[in-house]
């Protein structure tokens, strides 16, 4: 039996990170050559950079996976929620390893996300996991975040300074 809204979810989501799309760049595109310099560049004093959208963007996709799949809180790869201050408040954390560490931890989320949802048959995505969103709300959201998030990120690397 075909799971024809599965395989659009599936496509959502890899358009929105990582395939070809008529929206323009995908979020792992969009991250194509941004050094840790330019991923840590504020725009202004208390708004978010970069390197903090891609944790936003990963720590949500893991939200998701954990919603789907009914997994305890507390299994995301860093302490925290939602928005995590980046790079670390430490001497020399704004360095390409680190960098590298957090756009892995991006990959690795998308992957178990995009595996939980490649395990979904048609008939679960009307289940209501919280009491006002279903399985599908979820996943579409999800893929909408990252190009939402895709959206700042290419501002931000436009008014990037050198």
């Amino acid at each position: 039996m075909s799971e024809v809204a599965v395989a659009l979810l599936l496509r959502i989501l890899d358009e929105a990170y990582e395939r070809h799309a008529w929206q323009g760049p995908n979020l792992k595109g969009s991250l194509r050559g941004v050094g840790a310099a330019q991923a840590a560049w504020r725009p202004a004093p208390g708004r978010h950079n970069v390197w903090e959208l891609v944790v936003h963007c990963a720590y949500w996709k893991y939200a998701v996976v954990r919603q789907l799949t009914g997994e305890k809180r507390g299994r995301f790869a860093l302490e925290g929620s939602n928005f995590f201050v980046r790079p670390e408040r430490r001497p020399g954390a704004a360095n390409d390893r680190a960098w590298r560490e957090d756009l892995a931890i991006l990959e690795a989320t998308h992957r178990k996300l995009r595996d939980v949802v490649a395990g979904l048959r048609d008939a679960d995505l009307p289940r209501l996991v919280k009491r006002d969103r279903d399985v599908a709300t979820l996943v579409y959201g999800v893929a909408s975040h990252d190009v939402y998030h895709t959206g700042q990120i290419q501002m931000l690397k436009r008014l990037w300074k050198r």
